[in-house]
């Protein structure tokens, strides 16, 4: 049986990790201690204090607001 693809933002988690040199979990902590905020709130925090790409910021706050049920 073939290996199912990931979909949707956590694609990017192995780029991110990769990249960034640190595990997801820690990119969602980061998210997680900055609640509640907008969206493109994190995304920015993301950008301006960590360096992250856009396409790939947005990938951890989605995927971190939707495990958070925001």
């Amino acid at each position: 049986m073939a290996e199912e693809k990931i979909k949707g933002p956590a694609s990017y988690f192995p780029s991110i990790e990769k990249t960034y040199g640190r595990p997801i979990a820690e990119w969602k902590a980061l998210v997680r201690g900055r609640l509640p905020a907008k969206h493109m709130e994190l995304v920015a925090m993301l950008k301006t204090e960590h360096g992250m790409g856009h396409g790939h910021a947005n990938a951890v706050v989605a995927h971190t607001l939707a495990e958070e049920g925001a």
